[in-house]
């Protein structure tokens, strides 16, 4: 969604201006065209040579600079923007843009564009609380505008609160979903599962597996960014919860389960990516305090952990995953089969840089028709782009 894209970033005079180089330099890594304009007070905090480094694009500081070359039409920026991210935006821009005012090339270029504009606010506490930002900030969002943070934490002026800029992962996941809005799963509600269930044993210990939740949340993202309403259950991972999406943490079987089939969370979904990796048992009892190692064995009982794909009704799309260690074709497609599936995604665990805690995997994607499609080694986001064309040619056909 950010490759090939144009993207005008403006900066304003805040001391968070220097985050706005990382900001500009993963833009321009993703593909995109990146146009920075600055405003004179962010010259101040930090020089227009690094956004051209960064960008190698000429950065805008004067509306009539007779030197630049997009300063004979000073709306040209705006014509050709896909999207307008103001970050860091001060107190002072926001009010500005909020009362229609053009005197610089920033304001100029927002009120001129029919692109969508985010704004990611940074300044000292007490100037975001006061009732004048906040109505500013309530009108730009009436409008359309997209508000991300600020975030909470120590400030530069020396006090803690509201105010900091927020985190950058937050506003270029913004940006992929304000980008995607009109992408082809624009209007659809996609649940996604990821993680590994935690079944307790004691108060301290469980039985787990090695899943990373990495799969599942690039589903997440992509179709996020794809245009989806996303729904993500995610059992524990170290994983920062992907922007602009429902998150809903759950721990065991059982509670995704009830998350799911009980509370009904595909309710109303086009489709249910079952990306988790479900543990099949679950101690049939656990011990109320933490169990002593005074005994050379200890034997445990197990019980079957609930169904949920094979429980799970509705007309929604249902994808399943298949982590398997011999006859990956075979296995998963009796999966696809018992568990009523319209998609099934498998991979051979045993292979390396491929499944559970790698950044890559190497799957098999097999349909109810029968039909393989064996993709090689892939980074996991672009598998899940794979997996989501698989549910968007099947959506389009009902």
């Amino acid at each position: 969604m950010i490759s090939g894209k144009n993207i005008v970033l403006g900066v304003t005079g805040s001391i968070a201006a220097y985050k706005a180089a990382e900001i500009a330099s993963q833009l321009t890594q993703a593909g995109a065209k990146v146009n920075v304009i600055m405003t004179k007070a962010a010259t101040e905090f930090i020089t227009p040579l690094t956004f051209r480094s960064l960008t190698g694009r000429p950065v805008v500081t004067e509306m009539f600079d007779i030197t630049s070359e997009m300063s004979v039409e000073h709306v040209a920026l705006a014509q050709a923007a896909d999207i307008v991210v103001i970050a860091p935006a001060t107190a002072n821009i926001i009010a500005k843009i909020a009362a229609g005012i053009a005197d610089d090339m920033l304001c100029g270029t927002v009120l001129a564009t029919k692109g969508p504009v985010i704004i990611a606010p940074a300044m000292n506490v007490n100037m975001y609380e006061n009732p004048v930002t906040q109505e500013n900030l309530s009108k730009l969002r009436a409008r359309g505008f997209t508000i991300v943070g600020p975030a909470s934490g120590w400030l530069a002026c020396g006090e803690t609160g509201m105010g900091r800029l927020a985190d950058i992962d937050e506003i270029i996941g913004t940006i992929r979903q304000v980008l995607g809005r009109k992408g082809d799963l624009a209007g659809k509600r996609i649940v996604v599962t990821a993680g590994g269930t935690q079944e307790p044993l004691d108060p301290v210990r469980h039985i787990s597996n090695r899943s990373s939740g990495k799969m599942g949340y690039a589903l997440a993202e992509a179709a996020r960014d794809r245009g989806a309403q996303v729904v993500l259950i995610t059992a524990p991972t170290t994983l920062p919860k992907p922007v602009r999406t429902e998150v809903i943490n759950v721990g065991t079987a059982q509670e995704m389960y009830e998350v799911i089939v009980i509370k009904k969370a595909v309710a109303q979904a086009d489709a249910l990516i079952m990306a988790a990796a479900v543990a099949d048992y679950r101690p049939a009892k656990v011990s109320e305090s933490k169990i002593k190692k005074v005994t050379d064995t200890l034997t445990m009982e197990l019980e079957r952990t609930p169904d949920i794909l094979g429980t799970v009704e509705g007309s929604f799309i249902k994808v399943g995953f298949a982590a398997e260690s011999e006859n990956l074709i075979a296995n998963a497609r009796a999966k696809l089969l018992q568990k009523g599936l319209d998609l099934i995604v498998a991979n051979d665990i045993t292979a390396p840089d491929s499944g559970m805690g790698a950044d890559t995997n190497q799957v098999v994607i097999i349909d109810r028709d029968g039909k393989v499609d064996e993709l090689p080694l892939l980074p996991k986001r672009e598998v899940a782009d794979r997996v989501l064309d698989k549910v968007v040619e099947l959506l389009n056909k009902r």
